[in-house]
C-alpha cells in the first residue's frame, strides 16, 4: 500500500487529501473551516472511481481534535473506508522550517519543540500547523507522522541570495534572513516541467513562477533552488492579492510617523490591504481583469504594477541563472490567465522569448508548452500538486 493522509492545518481550518502515491490518485478530500469559531462548516469528496457529489455539513468544532473527529466520521459515513486505505502514514505542511529543516522529517517531540520555536518567525502559521500535528497524532498513533516544510527546497540558496545587508549580530541573534516559501511546489513544479521537457531537472535553469493570492518567484538551477522572491516572511517579493511585495523600508518608517500606524496597523496593511487590492479595490485577478477590460484607471493601473514586478524578477534571474531553459507558470493565476502570462513576458524577446498567442490561450488543462516551437526558452504552464508532493515526500521518508 501507498496511500498517505496529508493535512494542511490553519489557524481555524482543516484541509486534507487522502491519496494514492503510486497511482498519484486523490481518493478523497475534505475542508473543515471555522474552527474555534462557533458553528463550522465542513466539505468532503470522494474522488477517483468512487467520486460523488461533495457533501456539506455544518458542524462543532471548538478545536482541530474535534475538527479530525469530523473528518473521521465523514471518511466513515461517505467513504473511502480507512480500513481499506489505511494511511501508512501522515504528511503535514508546516510552513517555517528555519535553517534547521533542510528536508522531510519524521515527527517527534523534539521535532515539535522546534517547530514550536519556530513559531516566532510564523505566528500566523506554525502554531496552527502543530496544533494540526498534536491532533492528528491523536486521531493515528500508530503510524508516523512526517512534516514537509514551505521553506526547506530554499535550503540550498547560497548566503549571498538568503543574507540581509543589516548589522550581522544582530541578524543572527534573531534569525533574521531569507528563508522563501512555496517550496513545495517550487519543486513538484520544476520536476514536473522536467519531466514534459524529456530532461533530468538537474540538466535545466528554470524560472518557476507561482501566481496565485499568495505569489513568489524562484530560480531553479539543476534542480535547487538558488534564489526566491519571498524573504523572511511570505511578504517580500511580488505582488500579490492582498500582500504589496517588495517596498521601501522607509515608506513603513514613513506611514508610522506621519500617519501613526503603530506595528499591528503596519502589518495589517502590508498582509491584508495592499497587493492589487490595496490598488483596485479586488483581490481576485479575475475581478481585476473584468476591470481592467472597460478601462477602470485604478485596474489598470495595479495590473501594470503586477505584471512590471513580474517581468523584474524573471530579467534578475536570467542574470543569476546565465542561461534559462524554460519559465514555467503554475498556481491559481499561473495557469489560468492567459493575460497575465503575456504582459509578464512583454518585452522578453531579447532573450529567446517567443509566446504562441494560440497556445497561450488555449482552455487546454494540464501540463503544456504555450511559446512557439521556435523560442530558444521554452515557456510552460504546470499545474502544482503541493498535497502529491508531500504525499510524496512523506512516502520517501518512511521507506528510507
Amino acid at each position: 500500500m501507498s496511500v498517505v493522509l496529508v493535512v494542511n492545518s490553519g489557524s481555524s481550518s482543516l484541509k486534507y487529501q487522502l491519496i494514492d502515491v503510486e497511482r498519484s490518485e486523490t481518493l478523497a478530500s475534505g475542508l473543515v473551516e471555522r474552527i474555534g469559531r462557533g458553528t463550522g462548516h465542513a466539505r468532503h469528496r470522494v474522488e477517483g472511481a468512487g467520486a460523488g457529489a461533495e457533501r456539506e455539513s455544518d458542524v462543532d468544532v471548538p478545536d482541530h481534535g474535534a475538527a479530525f473527529a469530523v473528518m473521521l466520521e465523514a471518511f466513515a459515513e461517505h467513504g473511502p473506508s480507512l480500513e481499506q486505505h489505511a494511511p501508512i502514514a501522515v504528511g503535514h505542511r508546516v510552513v517555517q522550517g528555519g535553517a534547521r529543516f533542510f528536508e522531510p522529517t519524521v515527527v517527534t517531540d523534539l521535532v515539535k519543540i522546534n517547530i514550536d520555536e519556530l513559531s516566532v518567525l510564523a505566528p500566523l502559521h506554525n502554531p496552527a500547523n502543530l496544533a494540526g500535528i498534536r491532533a492528528a497524532e491523536r486521531a493515528f498513533p500508530s503510524v508516523p507522522h512526517v512534516a514537509v516544510f514551505d521553506t526547506a527546497f530554499h535550503q540550498t540558496m547560497p548566503p549571498a541570495a538568503y543574507t540581509y545587508a543589516i548589522d550581522r549580530e544582530l541578524a543572527e541573534r534573531h534569525r533574521v534572513r531569507r528563508y522563501g516559501f512555496h517550496g513545495t511546489s517550487h519543486r513538484f513544479v520544476s520536476r514536473a516541467a522536467a519531466e514534459f521537457l524529456g530532461e533530468p531537472v538537474e540538466a535545466l535553469r528554470l524560472i518557476v513562477l507561482h501566481l496565485g493570492n499568495g505569489a513568489s518567484a524562484c530560480a531553479v538551477a539543476e534542480g535547487r533552488s538558488v534564489d526566491t522572491s519571498m524573504g523572511m516572511t511570505p511578504l517580500e517579493g511580488l505582488v500579490m492579492g492582498t500582500r504589496s511585495g517588495d517596498i521601501d523600508p522607509a515608506v513603513l518608517l514613513h506611514l508610522q510617523r506621519r500617519a501613526g500606524l503603530d506595528a499591528d496597523a503596519t502589518d495589517r496593511l502590508l498582509n491584508s490591504k495592499s497587493g492589487i487590492l490595496g490598488l483596485s479595490g479586488h483581490a481576485d485577478m479575475r475581478e481585476l481583469e473584468a476591470a481592467r477590460a472597460v478601462g477602470d484607471e485604478a485596474s489598470v493601473v495595479a495590473f501594470d504594477v503586477y505584471a512590471h514586478r513580474i517581468r523584474s524578477y524573471v530579467g534578475a534571474y536570467a542574470a543569476q541563472l546565465g542561461r534559462v531553459d524554460a519559465i514555467v507558470f503554475t498556481a491559481g493565476v499561473g495557469e489560468n490567465s492567459a493575460t497575465v502570462r503575456t504582459a509578464a513576458l512583454d518585452g522578453l524577446e531579447w532573450f529567446g522569448v517567443e509566446l504562441d498567442a494560440e497556445r497561450n490561450a488555449s482552455p487546454e488543462r494540464g501540463a503544456r508548452r504555450i511559446s512557439t516551437d521556435a523560442s530558444r526558452t521554452a515557456v510552460l504552464v504546470v499545474p502544482t500538486n503541493e498535497e502529491l508532493e508531500i504525499a510524496r515526500q512523506t512516502l520517501e521518508v518512511v521507506r528510507a
